[in-house]
């Protein structure tokens, strides 16, 4: 995946002001950053949620305006009731992230055994036959990380999996994130802190008022200085306008 000098706005806002990212097959990459630094803009602009103003988006090596293979890509929304509130069971709800790849066509054993592996990660198996209005908010969240993983995808973004979840919930669906991890799963975050996530995270990328402000080891990694909202401006943040290009891209 990669994103060129990314503009956007939200009505006469600017959001993004010309954001560069690049993230590669097999990396964990933690998009952080204070409340309104554009990263919840930044991955809704990669899933099409956002338009963009100027720049460029690559997913998979192709632009994004012409990309069609969302089979590919896995995408937990911030905290919704996307998951209650409708008369729909845990699996019922699970089984939506399979759609990419069925289209209408009846599920199949491959599809009920990705969708029950998912139940598994998240541990919601035994909860499967069970409304989701019967939830508690950490299980939603649970339900939602579930959905996005039964589709399989090479390409996972998840924006703030960890809000409102409790700290047994959070290492969950950590445990989680790491097993998909292991089977060469993409991940992108949108994380407001690291948590128990950050044994995963590859590199982290700070955004602060729509610009790209760190872009390397975790912030604990490079010192106080490099936290999200921090005034520091990263030394190499001029050098971002040119993505790194070594390695395998998607």
């Amino acid at each position: 995946m990669v994103v060129r000098q990314a503009r956007a706005s939200l009505g006469s806002r600017p959001v993004l002001r010309g954001v560069d990212l690049t993230v590669r097959r097999g990396e964990v990459v933690a998009l952080l950053g204070a409340n309104g630094s554009g990263k919840s803009t930044m991955v809704r602009a990669l899933v099409g949620q956002v338009p963009l103003t100027g720049g460029e988006l690559e997913l998979f090596g192709t632009p994004r305006r012409r990309f069609r293979q969302w089979a590919r890509v896995g995408y937990m929304p911030q905290r919704t009731t996307a998951a209650s509130g409708v008369p729909a069971t845990v699996r019922e709800v699970v089984s939506a992230g399979r759609l990419a790849r069925t289209k209408l066509r009846w599920p199949g054993r491959g599809d009920r055994a990705a969708v029950d592996r998912a139940l598994e990660l998240v541990g919601m198996a035994d909860r499967a036959r069970d409304s989701v209005n019967a939830l508690s908010g950490g299980q939603h969240q649970r339900v939602l990380i579930a959905r996005a993983l039964a589709g399989e995808p090479e390409l996972l973004i998840m924006d703030e999996p960890m809000a409102g979840v409790d700290l047994a919930s959070q290492q969950v669906l950590a445990d989680a994130l790491r097993q998909q991890v292991a089977r060469g799963t993409t991940v992108l975050l949108v994380l407001h802190e690291l948590g128990p996530l950050e044994p995963l995270i590859d590199r982290a990328v700070v955004l602060r008022d729509g610009c790209v402000v760190h872009d390397g080891p975790p912030p604990k990694a490079v010192g106080q200085h490099a936290l999200p909202g921090h005034d520091h401006i990263h030394p190499h943040a001029a050098d971002a306008a040119e993505p790194i290009r070594t390695g395998l891209l998607i």
